[in-house]
């Protein structure tokens, strides 16, 4: 549950709000941002991971002005660290309301990666989605600060 006023809670977020979502999968994109990209790649999923109907992994997606880091919600392992230099775009899917995904660079190979996750609800989606953007206005906020005196 999030208070109506969350959006204007800092302190958290310095720390990293978690959400614990179902990660449905990953699909190469050829851009690093944009709608119409974004819903494609989310459909591609969303049909690979019907396909599969294997259990979805639970995983605890903390976001930070650093990042988007990934944990296996049964064994607190760690996924994944995402930098918040690396991620290109995140969005709430129009059509699949619950589905969040988020576009970043491989750390590996320099692809550019789309990783989606099913909420359990619409809200919650939309949540993580502000949630990112915010993350991304205190990352620079806080780039511009260092940089201010230089």
């Amino acid at each position: 549950e999030l208070p109506d006023s969350w959006a204007d809670m800092q302190e958290p977020l310095l720390e990293g709000m978690c959400f614990t979502l179902k990660y449905l999968g990953m699909t190469l994109v050829e851009k690093p941002k944009g709608e119409d990209m974004a819903a494609a790649a989310i459909r591609r999923i969303v049909a690979m991971a019907r396909v599969g109907a294997r259990k979805f992994q639970k995983v605890i997606l903390t976001v930070s002005p650093r990042g988007i880091s990934l944990q296996d919600a049964d064994t607190k392992e760690m996924v994944e660290n995402i930098s918040i230099y690396r991620i290109s775009y995140c969005t709430t899917d129009k059509l699949q309301n619950k589905v969040f995904a988020y576009v970043a660079q491989s750390q590996e190979s320099g692809a550019l990666e789309c990783h989606a996750f099913l909420s359990p609800k619409k809200k919650i989606a939309q949540a993580v989605t502000l949630t990112v953007a915010q993350a991304f206005q205190m990352a620079l906020d806080l780039w511009e600060a260092t940089h201010a005196g230089r």
